[in-house]
């Protein structure tokens, strides 16, 4: 709709030299000025900066009217169903809302500009079919637009977010599923290990039981006396060689094993004594005898009578000194290879 108002007239500066009448500036007619006039060519050096109020083009029909609010330079328009609108001009905010945008013009116009122009303030996010249900509407079209789109990134942040949760959770499973894992294979691993342990120390009875019905110890009725290795001023060597089976004279004493015998008779500290190689090239002194009953060579069998226990040789009191040497002839202690054939002295 075109404006009632005549167009406005070209402004002019004064001049000194010049009394005419000139068009006032933002007038409408002329004005009769003793100053002369020149003209006059804004810049930005020139112009203030615009302050105050202004105007806001008049929507006809339900729209937005000239508005008494203070709007700067700096316009903000907030599309939306709950859409604001402020300027910082000494004054506090106020809040414009602006349910619906029909048919909202240039909040700056020309005097020339026809009031309720049907120009949008931003067509963007506007299809072709919103523009042809009309400028009332699209407003809230474009409002529609924007809470769909914060709906998808919301969606979408959800799902995301959902399956970080699930992985989290499945990872955690899998931790708790490995580890009952690990627990139960490890319990079994023990069971197991203590299972065989139990069967080797079964078996390993049972070995030293059929050993034991092979070999036997070397007399009865008799109390240790002497160890193998005890140190002392008695022994030759400095330290006990063998193991004292301390007995009354004449006890027996028995072939341990079964064997030949490669020595028997005198041996100055040893007295009489017997020596007995088994079949694995292991012998076996007798020491200190009362008496002899074998003689060499001969082939004797575990438990078989060898001789008698007596104090010959080098010697405090009547009993058996036992001897175990490699085929080499290295020392073995005695006690320790009597309990690997099952016997306990």
């Amino acid at each position: 709709m075109a404006s009632n108002r005549p167009a406005p007239t070209t402004s002019f500066a004064p001049s000194e030299s010049s009394g005419e009448k000139k068009p006032d500036t933002f007038g409408y007619g002329v004005r009769q000025d003793e100053e002369t006039w020149e003209v006059w060519n804004p810049s930005a050096e020139t112009v203030l900066p615009v302050r105050g109020r202004h105007r806001v083009s008049k929507q006809r029909g339900g729209g937005l009217a000239r508005s008494s609010t203070v709007l700067g330079v700096g316009v903000i328009a907030a599309v939306g169903a709950g859409g604001m609108a402020s300027a910082q001009t000494g004054k506090p905010p106020v809040s414009i809302s602006m349910p619906d945008l029909p048919n909202v013009g240039s909040p700056f116009t020309d005097d020339d500009t026809p009031e309720g122009s049907s120009t949008p303030i931003t067509s963007v996010g506007l299809t072709t079919a919103d523009a042809e249900q009309g400028n009332s509407d699209a407003g809230e079209a474009l409002r529609a637009r924007i809470m769909l789109q914060a709906e998808r990134q919301q969606d979408q942040v959800d799902r995301e977010a959902q399956r970080a949760a699930e992985a989290a959770a499945a990872k955690k499973a899998a931790d708790q599923a490995a580890k009952e894992r690990d627990a139960a294979e490890a319990k079994v691993a023990a069971a197991k290990k203590k299972a065989d342990e139990e069967a080797k120390e079964k078996a390993e009875a049972a070995r030293l039981a059929e050993l034991a019905k092979q070999y036997t110890l070397p007399t009865s009725s008799y109390t240790i006396t002497s160890t193998f290795g005890q140190s002392g001023a008695l022994w030759s060597s400095g330290y006990h060689t063998g193991l004292d089976f301390a007995a009354p004279t004449g006890t027996p004493i028995k072939a341990v094993h079964s064997g030949t015998i490669t020595e028997a008779g005198w041996n100055g500290s040893y007295g009489y004594r017997t020596v007995l190689t088994l079949d694995d090239g292991t012998e076996l002194w007798f020491a200190h005898q009362s008496s002899i009953n074998v003689s060499v060579g001969q082939k004797v069998n575990t438990g078989d009578v060898i001789g008698r226990v007596g104090a010959t040789g080098n010697v405090t009191g009547a009993h058996l000194h036992l001897e175990v040497h490699t085929p080499g002839g290295g020392d073995i202690d005695p006690m320790a290879w009597l309990r690997g054939k099952g016997l306990t002295p």
